[in-house]
């Protein structure tokens, strides 16, 4: 089981950037369709969200929302599907096999959703909104970049852009997404007009000061 799951992660690494080929990979620009929800474009007020990604699912993560920044819209990955991000605007992927491991996964295109992730700051919250309309409150606490050794290879080792170390597909599998209860975004980097140059990781942990599910 384990390896299955580790083999979806690894696709879904290179999937991330490649899995529309035909659209532009403006790293640094992402295409103006992909642009967040903001506060300028209508981000709706939290109850609202609530209320309209709410639909009777008890459990299952429908919506995830940053305050001043964006509210996107959550899907479940189709069953056989391990590796499927969504191609829709404002819309992530929970990572389905991620949750084996308590941990809830957010994947999203760098150039859709997953434009606006490199906008989250370390101690900023986030709430996931389930389908029955319960909350779950987390805090910012980590966030680490990457440049993949091999970036057309599912399997790439990936080197630390804060401390130069080397680490293997399977290390950063671990390290996001194993462990203590968390949430994890991640999308891919592009640089010198290369879509999958490098993934970005950021983890947000349960804040414990706040009610949730």
């Amino acid at each position: 089981m384990r390896t299955r799951i580790l083999k979806a992660f690894l696709i879904s690494l290179l999937t991330l950037a490649v899995f529309f080929p035909a659209v532009p990979a403006h790293a640094e620009n992402p295409v103006p369709a992909a642009a967040p929800l903001t506060i300028s474009s209508s981000l709706p007020a939290f109850s609202d969200f609530v209320a309209a990604v709410t639909d009777g699912s008890a459990g299952v993560v429908r919506g995830v929302y940053v305050p001043n920044l964006f509210a996107y819209k959550v899907v479940q990955q189709p069953s056989g599907k391990d590796a499927y991000v969504s191609g829709t605007k404002n819309v992530v992927t929970q990572f389905r096999m991620a949750a084996q491991y308590d941990v809830v996964g957010l994947l999203a295109h760098n150039y859709l959703a997953g434009a606006s992730f490199s906008s989250l700051k370390v101690g900023q919250e986030v709430r996931l909104v389930y389908g029955d309309g319960q909350v779950a409150y987390y805090k910012i606490t980590l966030i680490a970049s990457y440049q993949a050794v091999s970036p057309s290879s599912a399997s790439s080792d990936f080197i630390d852009l804060a401390t130069n170390k080397t680490y293997t597909a399977t290390q950063i599998f671990n390290q996001y997404y194993t462990g203590e209860t968390h949430l994890t975004f991640q999308t891919c980097v592009a640089k010198d007009k290369e879509p999958s140059w490098g993934r970005l990781f950021i983890v947000a942990e349960p804040d414990e000061t706040r009610s949730g599910k």
